[in-house]
């Protein structure tokens, strides 16, 4: 089972990974809460050297959904060039947010915009890494909150190469049972690339986003490693940093 962190704004990853004894990370590749361009990282030598298995996670303010020009053509910019920053490192994909729309506006519009961003990029010769979707937490115009949601966006983009990251925190505030849920995502995917094995500071069905450590929420930890153990994907840990060693230490306890 590949364990990993994800270690935010760190300048020195492939320490930080050793000290954790990971053998995956997810960085960012910018500012997290920009369109920037990402720019070379400092340490792309020595996290191409070491053994460790990377994956990237997009700016927060991408919407590929979106309905609003503004948001939506930069946010499509935004994914295809932090692709690239992602091949760049050697990593082997983009985990991107479902996104969401306004009240009002139609679910089928936004996954028609999801669509336009694979099939457009295509015609430049597709992305640089694979395009991990992740589930998110709440909000009534969220793309990718509930499994019925997931399953009309993946008729749109299942078949386009789209892979799936699973987020514990996000399934269970969105309202989803823990229970069989890698089973229920694969039948609508068909695959699971990604776990973001992350406990939740709130109560089922909260619509709050809250990380928590494994063994600190409201979510069973022997549940979270049920899950973990059923995805056999790579697993990234995004707790709070406080206890995130006790977290490795715990989840690489209970896998073993």
């Amino acid at each position: 089972m590949r364990i990993g962190a994800h270690v935010r704004s760190d300048t020195h990853p492939v320490e930080t990974a050793e000290k954790l004894g990971v053998d995956v990370i997810q960085m960012f590749v910018q500012d997290p809460q920009s369109f920037d361009k990402p720019q070379p990282h400092p340490q792309t030598e020595a996290l191409k050297a070491s053994p460790l298995e990377i994956v990237v996670h997009s700016a927060y303010r991408i919407n590929v959904a979106s309905l609003n020009n503004r948001l939506r053509m930069p946010s499509r910019n935004a994914v295809a060039l932090q692709a690239q920053a992602a091949a760049d490192l050697g990593a082997f994909g983009l985990v991107v947010h479902g996104g969401h729309l306004r009240e009002g506006e139609a679910l089928d519009e936004g996954i028609e915009n999801w669509r336009k961003l694979f099939t457009r990029q295509a015609e430049k010769g597709g992305f640089g890494v694979p395009i991990l979707i992740e589930n998110t937490a709440g909000g009534e115009g969220a793309i990718a909150r509930q499994l019925e949601a997931i399953d009309r966006l993946w008729d749109a983009v299942g078949d386009q190469g789209a892979g799936f990251c699973l987020d514990t925190c996000h399934a269970w505030a969105g309202g989803e049972d823990l229970l069989g849920i890698v089973e229920r995502v694969m039948a609508i995917t068909g695959r699971i690339d990604l776990v973001h094995l992350n406990n939740s500071r709130d109560e089922f069905d909260s619509a709050r986003d809250r990380h928590a450590n494994l063994q600190d929420g409201t979510i069973d930890p022997d549940l979270l490693a049920d899950v973990a153990r059923a995805a056999g994907a790579p697993i990234i840990l995004e707790t709070p940093a406080d206890g995130l060693a006790e977290d490795v230490a715990y989840l690489k306890e209970a896998l073993a």
